[in-house]
Formats: structure tokens, C-alpha cells, sequence
């Protein structure tokens, strides 16, 4: 155990801060160290980690009950992209006027979706219909 003023002084010395590690302990613990080249340090290694995490990110595609088989491809095939990439996708489908009246082509459309994606998204929230839309979630399998 050394005096306050002692390390202070020996700090002072080497020309570095003497930094509280543990306030709460008794005696606080204090370190001899470069204090801002420890902030530095560790908004590097911060940055590093923050660089190598995975952003959850949601992709949307929008699908008509009345789509035609190929555009119903060129959106399957975004779909299959995004979930590839790792990225959750909602699939919407949008009613409009009287189409409203065939919600259950919706429905169909989103099991269609959900049949053909099964190799490699599963589904995260089951369709519901909220106003004039039906929504479903889809994530990729975990390998």
C-alpha cells in the first residue's frame, strides 16, 4: 500500500496519470498509466468490434393478389437475395379497393412464398392482416 501523494509524485515522474481502477475497494486501487492513450486504445477496440457486428437489417417487398406468374419470380428471387444476405425480409401484400374480397388470394400468395423459400428462410411471424395489408416476416435459416 503507498500514500496517495507518493504515487502521485511517482506518476508525475514517469510522466504518466495515476488512474482509479476500483473506486469501491478499500484501499481504492490506482494505476500508473497513460490515460489518454488508454481512451485511445479502447475506442480503437470498440470501433473494431462495432465494424464486425451484424446489423439486423429488415428488407420489404411488396406483392398485389393479382400477380403475374413472372413478376412474382423477379420478387421471389429478391426475396431468396435478401435472405442469403442475411437479412430479414417482410413480405406485404397489398389490397386495394374491392380486392379486399380476396384476401384469401393473399393468404395463398404468402403460403406460395413460405413453400418456396422453406431451403432457406423460415417464417418469424405468421401472416395477419392489418388494415388493407397482410404482413409476414421471414428470417434465414441458421446454418
Amino acid at each position: 500500500m503507498v500514500d496517495r501523494n507518493e504515487a502521485l509524485n511517482k506518476a508525475k515522474e514517469y510522466g504518466l496519470d495515476l488512474v482509479t481502477v476500483a473506486p469501491d475497494a478499500d484501499p481504492p486501487v490506482v494505476k500508473i498509466m497513460d490515460y489518454g492513450k488508454y481512451r485511445y486504445e479502447q475506442s480503437k477496440k470498440n470501433k473494431r468490434g462495432r465494424k464486425k457486428q451484424k446489423k439486423n437489417v429488415l428488407k420489404q417487398i411488396k406483392f398485389r393478389p393479382k400477380i403475374d406468374e413472372h413478376d412474382y419470380e423477379t420478387k421471389l428471387g429478391h426475396i431468396i437475395r435478401f435472405l442469403k444476405a442475411g437479412n430479414k425480409v417482410k413480405v406485404t401484400i397489398m389490397f386495394r379497393g374491392r380486392e379486399m374480397a380476396f384476401v384469401e388470394q393473399g393468404r395463398n400468395i404468402l403460403d406460395r412464398v413460405t413453400k418456396d423459400v422453406s431451403e432457406i428462410g423460415i417464417v418469424e411471424s405468421k401472416p395477419n392482416l392489418i388494415g388493407r395489408d397482410m404482413f409476414m416476416t421471414l428470417m434465414p435459416r441458421k446454418n
